[in-house]
């Protein structure tokens, strides 16, 4: 029995309308993987990946692509074939994986000791050739050299920080809580939570050394705790969120010799606020217009600021719920129109809608829910 012809039509339609609908829908060139990173908690099982149309902020569900050991945060090759986490436990240890080109997933390759306890940091060098490493357990830092294939090469250089800050129930100790390279790619920095100071190592890729600078590091005020950092696209500014304090210090940074000078420090929080309180990620916007960094503990909300052009100087600009609980991680698309946000005590990822004029946030109605998401990191399909 042959189908009426209106039939047939109204079916095609429908299909139609459907293709149209669907949220993994991108043009090529157009969509980035999103890769997350979890502690293995709340049902995860390690590094996720979602798939996200760069235009319309659709996103597919999340789905494992590779089983591990509380992958909390991760880092990209420079050359996109190549994907790197610190996996959060004990001992210690990061993971070097291959990316599938077609499918994104992920293949482990070889996992090295991070050279010290509860590594929650990292970042591969602009050539590609090393991994360094952040030990927030035992206040340490490592290289580890990057071989032709991908894998990891046991650490040739670390080192050790020592002291402790001013409150005795955080700081008892150094906790180097995160790394990176400054845009120079000449020094590598550690912001310590346990001394309040921002390590400076000069940075050689090819040797696979760090090195204390001189000066070998900036402060910032006592009981800050200082978390982690990041750069104005020209490098000549610097802002480091602090943890225990909820704010954001600014600095002047010389990218000739590694050196910073504090010009201003500044509230996360909301005026008048009371409750629990501590920050987490820190974010500047492509454009260098705006700063974002969020808020944990009762506040659970993304601060954003506007950056004056000439002085770096920060003025808050408002405040947005996360729709969610400890927003740990949260990260900005390589164009600038999304920001994700990771809450790791609800199990979501909530995406924003970022204005290009006033760096304001709008909920974009995209709610994910993903077990314990503590790191989120876009690559760009081609």
């Amino acid at each position: 029995m042959k189908m009426p012809r209106l039939l047939i039509q109204a079916l095609f339609a429908l299909l139609l309308i459907a293709w149209i609908a669907t949220p993994c829908r991108a043009e090529p060139g157009s969509s980035y993987s999103v890769y997350i990173g979890t502690f293995t908690q709340h049902g995860s099982k390690g590094i996720y990946l979602m798939h996200m149309d760069a235009s319309s902020g659709a996103l597919t569900q999340p789905e494992l692509v590779a089983e591990a050991a509380s992958p909390a945060f991760l880092a990209l090759h420079p050359n996109h074939h190549l994907l790197y986490c610190v996996n959060e436990v004990d001992k210690g240890a990061v993971s070097s994986y291959s990316i599938d080109e077609q499918s994104g997933k992920l293949t482990l390759l070889n996992q090295q000791p991070s050279a010290g306890h509860g590594p929650t940091h990292l970042v591969v060098d602009p050539q590609g050739k090393n991994v360094l490493t952040a030990n927030y357990g035992s206040g340490s830092v490592a290289v580890l050299p990057i071989e032709p294939d991908g894998k990891l090469d046991a650490p040739p250089s670390t080192d050790q920080h020592k002291g402790q800050g001013a409150d005795p129930s955080r700081q008892e100790g150094p906790h180097a809580h995160c790394v990176a390279i400054d845009p120079s790619g000449h020094y590598a920095l550690s912001c310590d939570l346990g001394l309040d100071k921002i390590f400076v190592y000069r940075f050689d890729p090819a040797a696979h050394t760090i090195a204390p600078n001189d000066p070998p590091f900036g402060t910032v005020a006592p009981i800050s705790g200082p978390r982690h950092l990041a750069f104005s696209p020209d490098g000549h500014h610097l802002y480091v969120v602090n943890e225990m304090a909820c704010t954001v210090t600014a600095f002047n940074y010389d990218a000739d010799h590694g050196t910073m000078k504090e010009f201003q420090t500044i509230s996360t929080l909301p005026e008048g606020f009371s409750g629990q309180k501590s920050t987490a990620e820190i974010a500047v916007h492509p454009s260098g217009k705006f700063l974002y960094a969020s808020n944990r503990g009762d506040a659970n909300s993304i601060a954003i600021f506007t950056i004056d052009p000439s002085s770096g100087k920060l003025t808050a600009a408002g405040h947005v719920s996360t729709e969610g609980r400890a927003p740990r991680d949260f990260a900005l698309d390589p164009s600038g129109k999304w920001l994700l946000a990771a809450n790791q005590d609800t199990d979501n990822i909530v995406e924003f809608r970022i204005d290009p004029e006033t760096g304001a946030l709008k909920p974009a109605g995209v709610n994910i829910k993903t077990p314990t998401p503590v790191c989120i990191t876009f690559l760009r399909q081609p």
